[in-house]
């Protein structure tokens, strides 16, 4: 199961964020969580780097990349988790035993019988890999008081198709910098797909947090098929947003597809 979550959209909770933890751990099997360190290692393009699908902003001279560098934070696996993912998934590093995966932007923690298993299927080219992984095991995506815009499944669907795959870097150890691709792009649109997951999704309320459960295959599903009926679903029509790039993914795909099936209906010889 992954967990998105808010502690403070419970309201008072006995025992804080170690007792959501607890309540999880003792309930839901193996956990996957966010535990993203962007916040900290991000540092910029490097001069005249090119890349299509950059997302990050490049420096004008190596000088004003290695001083960005300097300032970054080396990766490693007791880096505390962006605070914009909620103080639960910190929680659960800083008390529980669990495993990291190593990605110096995009890292996940997991905790369970199958956390080492999951963990070992992201790779540094390859960040939604453990999400994926869920889908084989008929995993979950548990959303504890936040919306869809927080639900990284929606981005495995995204790159499933060729969308929103971006380029970051990030510091990953003292003077070493690594360019990481099939970064994900915006998601603040996400919310669109609640309609069409609606009976799909069991809500229940937990003290003031509504909690929202639904397969990552129904999510992937459903954002295929949105997806596929229009390559701008999802995203928002604001022309300097990461969204219009990821628009335009998508339809060099449809492009290369149709391109594909095209010469592969053609006769041979003709």
């Amino acid at each position: 199961m992954i967990v998105h979550s808010s502690l403070s959209s419970f309201g008072h909770v006995d025992g804080g964020a170690d007792a959501v933890v607890d309540a999880l751990l003792a309930t839901c099997g193996t956990l996957l969580l966010p535990g993203a360190t962007s916040h900290a290692t991000r540092v910029p393009a490097p001069p005249d780097l090119v890349r299509e699908n950059n997302a990050s902003p490049n420096v004008s001279d190596w000088a004003s990349f290695d001083a960005a560098l300097a300032e970054a934070a080396d990766f490693h696996r007791d880096l505390p988790i962006n605070r914009n993912l909620g103080v639960i998934p910190e929680t659960l590093r800083r008390t529980r035993q669990h495993v990291r995966s190593w990605h110096p932007w995009f890292s996940y923690i997991a905790a369970g019988a199958g956390a080492d298993d999951l963990i070992a299927q992201q790779r540094l080219d390859w960040p939604l890999g453990p999400i994926e992984a869920l889908t084989e095991l008929g995993g979950q995506v548990l959303l504890l008081g936040v919306s869809h815009t927080t639900n990284t499944t929606i981005h495995l669907g995204e790159q499933l198709l060729g969308r929103a795959r971006f380029y970051r870097y990030a510091k990953a150890a003292p003077g070493v910098w690594m360019e990481l691709p099939n970064i994900p792009g915006a998601s603040h649109r996400f919310d669109d797909i609640e309609p069409h997951l609606r009976s799909s999704t069991r809500r229940v309320s937990i003290g003031a947090c509504t909690a929202s459960l639904v397969s990552v295959a129904d999510v992937l599903a459903v954002t295929r098929h949105l997806i596929e009926a229009s390559p701008s679903a999802l995203l928002c029509d604001d022309p300097a947003c990461q969204c219009a790039a990821a628009i335009q993914q998508r339809l060099r795909q449809v492009r290369v597809l149709a391109a594909a099936t095209s010469g592969a209906d053609r006769a041979p010889g003709v």
